[in-house]
């Protein structure tokens, strides 16, 4: 009788390391069209929102959070995980809709797009393998917004992100929320003030929302790509984010 073996998967390490810090260099460089688009910079963009908008950033932010991740999550029994061609075209859509009534429509809009981003981030989640109902995967959803924005003028160099963690709790979800939101905030409030814009309020707030779910959907392959190989390669956490940020100060080299 002929007794077959199965042959270990042989993971090659540090080729996926280098897609993973590949794909994590080029996140959100769709951003900086976008701010050529529609002129001036991240931080003249927050100057242009009122001061009553700007110190409720961070509380409407919280509010947006949470919002979406409940809808979020509830949506995965009705609505499928989509395509990241379609994921774009809606929430470039969204976005339009929301800039085009200006400050108010696009205040409205900014829990939608908040929950779309969930969304496509706990649909990457599902891709590499992991349980978007569990709890420490719906933890790490949130942790990604923690990577900021495309607007944010970050270089991808803050991998700060990707090795927070909280031990989890039944208030671990509003810790780590509380701990994303104020950095979030800024970068919504760049998006809110693009949307702001005269006349250009619709093609900004589509832009914008396009650039977000691009870097976002990036951001969160970096992030479950990452403990995959951190499981699947049988290699410490750690110690792969280590080598990822050895190789993000590198200069980016295509394959």
């Amino acid at each position: 009788m002929q007794i077959e073996t199965t042959v270990p998967m042989v993971i090659d390490v540090d080729a996926e390391l280098d897609k993973i810090a590949r794909r994590y260099k080029s996140a959100g460089g769709v951003g900086i069209n976008v701010l050529n688009l529609i002129g001036g910079s991240a931080e003249s963009l927050l100057d242009q929102l009122p001061d009553t908008v700007r110190r409720n950033l961070e509380t409407a932010t919280v509010a947006a959070l949470n919002q979406a991740m409940r809808a979020a999550h509830s949506s995965r029994s009705v609505v499928p995980d989509q395509k990241s061609w379609l994921n774009q075209a809606v929430s470039a859509a969204m976005g339009a809709a929301g800039g085009a009534g200006g400050l108010p429509t696009a205040l409205a809009e900014l829990p939608v797009t908040t929950t779309l981003l969930l969304r496509v981030i706990q649909g990457v989640a599902v891709e590499h393998g992991f349980d978007a109902a569990a709890e420490n995967v719906q933890f790490d959803c949130v942790q990604v917004f923690a990577a900021a924005g495309p607007l944010s003028g970050d270089d991808g160099a803050d991998l700060g992100f990707l090795s927070a963690r909280l031990t989890l709790s039944g208030k671990a979800m509003q810790a780590v929320i509380a701990k994303v939101a104020p950095k979030l905030a800024v970068v919504l409030g760049q998006k809110l003030a693009a949307q702001a814009v005269p006349v250009l309020g619709a093609v900004a707030g589509a832009a914008t929302n396009y650039a977000y779910t691009s870097y976002y959907e990036d951001i969160a392959h970096v992030h479950f790509g990452l403990r995959k190989l951190a499981v699947d390669a049988d290699v410490p956490h750690k110690e792969l984010l280590v080598q990822l940020q050895d190789r993000m100060a590198r200069p980016l080299v295509k394959p």
